[in-house]
């Protein structure tokens, strides 16, 4: 299943937000925040958490940035279970991590939810929208 979309959240008093129905049925199961990149935050369904382990038990554990990398994200890495609501609550120290403050977005990025902060969201969008053409030429090419 491919997660696309862009969903307005508010979190509750505990820092709990509900899935949108259209991609809640991927996230059956244990789910995996972690850190992200840019600010933002990841919500990963346990198969593709699954991948993104495997990838790196792939990657030469000698490597300084392989080293870094897993301490930084496996270690700020929290796996749940959805309540019966489809909701998914943030620690403290992730929405710290990421500046979220009470509304959130969550995009759909193919494996995985990001979950921004909306205003960094808005101010991620305005300043890169109007490279989008270019981005998309050096991504898939011309054709």
């Amino acid at each position: 299943m491919f997660l696309t979309g862009t969903f307005q959240r508010s979190l509750d008093e505990k820092l709990r937000f509900a899935l949108p129905k259209p991609i809640r049925a991927a996230f059956e199961g244990t789910v995996y925040l972690t850190p992200g990149m840019e600010g933002a935050l990841w919500l990963f369904p346990d198969s593709a958490f699954s991948q993104v382990a495997e990838r790196l038990s792939q990657a030469p554990p000698a490597g300084q940035d392989v080293r870094t990398f897993q301490r930084l994200f496996f270690a700020r890495t929290e796996s749940q279970e959805m309540d019966a609501q489809g909701r998914v609550r943030l620690s403290a120290g992730l929405a710290q991590l990421a500046q979220i403050e009470k509304e959130i977005v969550l995009l759909g990025v193919r494996d995985h939810v990001e979950i921004w902060d909306r205003t960094r969201w808005d101010e991620f969008l305005e300043a890169q929208q109007s490279q989008f053409d270019a981005v998309t030429e050096r991504v898939l090419g011309n054709g």
